[in-house]
């Protein structure tokens, strides 16, 4: 199931923007503290380092995206997720001439 709307949140309007405009995102927190964030992709290749674990959630668009220590992309699409460990780092990527990635970043 695709998170379609959050209710009772706190949004920092100034937006995270990194390599040059191809991630944009906005981070929020819940009435209990949890943080979040919610962003898009557009078509790059680019490399994430993670403090927290994450949860990536597809919400629009599809990106492939390789772990850590993996040789392999996998894929994820509306309605999908995958979990980045904390401390590390993965790539990710959305082909040019695909729509963009949309995903909300659940941190552990």
């Amino acid at each position: 199931m695709t998170t379609e709307k959050i209710d009772n949140v706190s949004i920092t309007t100034q937006a995270n923007v990194y390599f040059d405009g191809k991630c944009i995102s906005h981070g929020f927190t819940l009435a209990d503290g949890t943080k979040k964030s919610v962003g898009v992709i557009l078509p790059a290749t680019l490399a994430f380092n993670t403090g927290a674990a994450e949860i990536m959630e597809c919400v629009g668009g599809a990106c492939e995206y390789k772990l850590a220590g993996s040789d392999s992309w996998l894929t994820s699409s509306a309605g999908e997720s995958f979990s980045v460990p904390g401390n590390s780092k993965f790539d990710i990527r959305v082909a040019p001439g695909f729509e963009a990635f949309h995903y909300i970043c659940h941190f552990a």
